[in-house]
């Protein structure tokens, strides 16, 4: 008797976790991170209210710029909008 299974399909999809896709799963991660601890030395060192806002800003800051790098892709691409023209040795003159 032949049992068939079903193939999960989804095995190349790259891992997404609230809204955040593959890499910058990652950068929101490091960005968390590194607003703890710029946070908690501006704590301990100068001010506990200065330490909360430069918390509350690098967090927010850093997941906003992960948000807006994420539109373009998983890939990061250079996208001339300028015409470009080969010559017969391969170097490009860009108009």
């Amino acid at each position: 008797m032949i049992r068939k299974y079903a193939i999960y399909k989804g095995l190349q999809k790259p891992l997404i976790f609230k809204g955040f896709k593959g890499k910058f799963i990652y950068w929101g991660i490091g960005f968390l991170l590194a607003g703890l601890i710029l946070g908690a030395l501006t704590m301990s060192l100068v001010n506990m209210w200065l330490g909360a806002v430069v918390l509350i800003g690098t967090v927010t800051g850093g997941l906003l710029y992960t948000a807006t790098r994420q539109k373009g892709g998983l890939h990061a691409k250079s996208r001339n909008r300028s015409i470009l023209i080969l010559n017969h040795y391969g170097a490009k003159n860009i108009v």
